[in-house]
């Protein structure tokens, strides 16, 4: 399937989207369908939670391509994107070539015996060049440093990679890329140039909402806008270190049901508050706060 053609605008993108779980709103799924359209990588920046790596799942299961996932954390480089050679095996095949012809070859013929494509592991970056159309999920870029940006960015210029031993490998269609950022730093002028760029919020109540029914139909609707709107209230707390995302909202609700609630009260939500708030600071002010969150 050609990203560029997959579909017509980005309401067509938006059901799609919807068809596989995910509901987005309209400038979001502008945003995407102009970077499909466009060929352009999106980045999303927001608060962890918004649902900015289920953009990318819901992309590559609503255009069934392969999703392929690079996470970022400090230190990543270059091999760890690309490509590594299978050290282990390639010991085992100099071994294998010394038992068999008694170290007869020249060391050029097994030097280059040694740099094969079967020892040869490919990351994600190399994967996508080689799968592609596919999506290429760059998780918390906000996490690498800032070699590692200068690399990406200059695979996501052009498209293709070269390995010394075995030569270029150029994408036939470029990928779908989607990179996310949590902003614990600022990202680079020139990566941000190179992307069409989006901020993801929270979703309101109704959208919530409708995530909520879609993803956990079992939920009863009476609990789960209790659930949505109690979220809300917590979320409106700025002093929170971490506020809680779509992904607490849902497994909170579920856990609800679980036990078998009816309805959200002061208890029931004490009781559960662990699935949804991760700090214990953060427990500490929302317990405090449960009647006001519930309106009692």
């Amino acid at each position: 399937m050609d990203p560029r053609t997959a579909f017509t605008d980005a309401d067509d993108l938006a059901a799609a989207l919807a068809g596989t779980g995910y509901l987005t709103d309209p400038d979001l799924a502008t945003v995407t369908w102009l970077g499909l359209r466009l060929g352009r990588p999106v980045l999303l920046e927001g608060e962890p939670g918004t649902g900015k790596t289920a953009l990318a799942e819901a992309i590559a299961e609503a255009m069934d391509i392969p999703l392929i996932r690079l996470q970022c954390y400090e230190g990543i480089d270059a091999t760890q994107a690309l490509y590594d050679w299978d050290f282990p095996r390639q010991i085992l095949h100099v071994r294998a070539l010394e038992a068999v012809e008694g170290g007869a070859r020249d060391v050029e013929s097994v030097e280059q015996s040694l740099f094969d494509e079967r020892f040869l592991l490919a990351r994600p970056v190399l994967r996508a060049l080689r799968q592609s159309p596919c999506v290429l999920l760059i998780d918390e870029i906000d996490r690498a440093d800032d070699e590692f940006e200068a690399f990406l960015l200059e695979v996501l210029s052009s498209w293709a990679v070269t390995i010394p031993e075995l030569g270029t490998v150029a994408a036939a269609t470029p990928p779908i890329v989607v990179l996310t950022s949590n902003r614990t730093r600022e990202l680079h002028d020139a990566l941000k140039r190179r992307c069409l760029y989006h901020w993801v919020e929270h979703p309101g109540i109704e959208r919530e909402l409708a995530i909520l029914r879609s993803r956990a139909p079992e939920v009863p609707r009476a609990l789960a806008e209790q659930v949505v709107r109690a979220v809300h209230q917590v979320r409106a707390d700025r002093e929170l270190l971490k506020p809680p995302g779509v992904a607490e909202t849902l497994d909170w609700a579920r856990a609800l049901a679980t036990l078998g609630a009816r309805e959200m009260d002061t208890e029931s939500a004490a009781r559960t508050l662990g699935v949804a708030i991760k700090y214990r600071e953060d427990a500490d002010r929302v317990r405090a706060a449960l009647d006001r969150i519930l309106g009692k």
